[in-house]
């Protein structure tokens, strides 16, 4: 029996399903449940964690956000938040730099997860959900100091990443049977009393 640990890039997975709409009803994802998929019969689920950040410049994509945060948590996700921060990038159209948010930490935030957990031997094979290959160089390294620790990846449904699949030990393909039924209930109501709904535009 092996102990298993997923980590996932929360907003490299949201950008796939949000970039066909066919997979855009897939949104509101119960990750503790789609994490089983992944996970032998004999094998032990021992955490997973989400990264992510708010877009604080949109206050109705902040409370969505927040509410799909507080409905992982009530499944048991752990989360582990990042922050955007606005950059001058430039623009070859208009020969000008335009300032816009870019997401920060979330790769670090990974790394310093997959290491720790390494180290404290919390698992023994990591999965990550992602399909950035920024993480390769973590990977490598706990690779390298954890020999006997194996490190496979999903790559979220529509995107390849061959180079990430060719530097972990196994990986597998997200499939949309499997999205479809991992998707919360429409309404969840937390012990606290409080009531969370399906965004209507995650639909």
């Amino acid at each position: 029996m092996s102990a298993i640990s997923v980590f996932i890039d929360g907003f490299n997975v949201y950008h796939a399903l949000d970039s066909d709409k066919q997979f855009r009803k897939y949104k509101w994802l119960n990750y503790a449940e789609l994490a089983k998929c992944y996970v032998g019969g004999r094998d032990n689920l021992f955490k997973v964690t989400l990264f992510t950040a708010f877009t604080t410049w949109d206050n109705s994509k902040v409370a969505r956000h927040r509410d799909y945060v507080q409905a992982l948590k009530s499944a048991g996700v752990e989360i582990v938040m990042g922050k955007f921060k606005m950059k001058d990038k430039w623009c070859r159209n208009c020969k000008s730099y335009f300032r816009t948010p870019e997401e920060k930490l979330t790769d670090v935030n990974i790394a310093i997860e997959l290491f720790a957990g390494a180290q404290a031997e919390e698992y023994d094979k990591a999965i990550l959900i992602t399909g950035d290959t920024d993480i390769i160089p973590a990977v490598n390294a706990v690779r390298r100091v954890y020999p006997k620790k194996q490190i496979g990846v999903v790559i979220p449904i529509g995107r390849k990443s061959e180079d990430l699949k060719h530097t972990c030990d196994f990986h597998f393909r997200m499939k949309e049977a499997q999205l479809a039924r991992c998707q919360f209930p429409d309404e969840i109501q937390l012990p606290s009393g409080q009531k969370l709904t399906r965004p209507d535009t995650w639909r």
